[in-house]
C-alpha cells in the first residue's frame, strides 16, 4: 500500500568494472570517467521506481533532475525517493528524488511523476 511520506533508498558505489561496462554500452572511453556519468546517477532512481517504490508495473511519465555538483567516480552515493502526492483516481504518484554522498551533501535533486498500473494493490 502506498502512502504519503513513504521512502525507498539504495546506496551504491560504482566499480571500475561498472564504468567500463557503461562505456562499452555507450561508446564512451571509460578512462574519461573521473566523475560518475549522470545517466548512471539517474539509473539509481529508475531502479528504485521499478523495483522498490512504487515497484513492478510503474511507468515513468516525467522526470526532472538538477545535477548540483559533479560526483567523483569512486564516491558512495545514496539515492532516495519520497512519495509527495498520490492521485489514485488517475493512477499517479509524485515523488521527490535526491542523491547524496556519504557526508550527506545533496548532489542531485528532482522529482518524478509515475503511472502505477496496479492501482488496486498500490493505493
Amino acid at each position: 500500500m502506498l502512502a504519503l511520506g513513504q521512502t525507498a533508498t539504495i546506496t551504491r558505489q560504482f566499480s571500475p568494472e561498472d564504468l567500463r561496462g557503461f562505456a562499452a554500452l555507450t561508446g564512451f572511453n571509460a578512462k574519461e570517467f573521473t566523475h560518475l556519468p549522470e545517466p548512471l546517477q539517474a539509473a539509481l532512481f529508475s531502479y528504485l521506481l521499478g523495483v522498490e517504490l512504487p515497484g513492478r508495473g510503474t511507468n515513468y511519465l516525467k522526470q526532472e533532475m538538477d545535477f548540483l555538483k559533479p560526483v567523483p567516480a569512486d564516491e558512495t552515493v545514496t539515492a532516495r525517493l519520497e512519495i509527495t502526492q498520490l492521485r489514485p483516481e488517475k493512477h499517479l504518484c509524485d515523488l521527490a528524488t535526491t542523491l547524496t554522498n556519504a557526508a550527506g551533501e545533496v548532489l542531485v535533486t528532482g522529482r518524478a511523476l509515475v503511472y502505477v498500473k496496479d492501482v488496486e494493490n498500490a493505493f
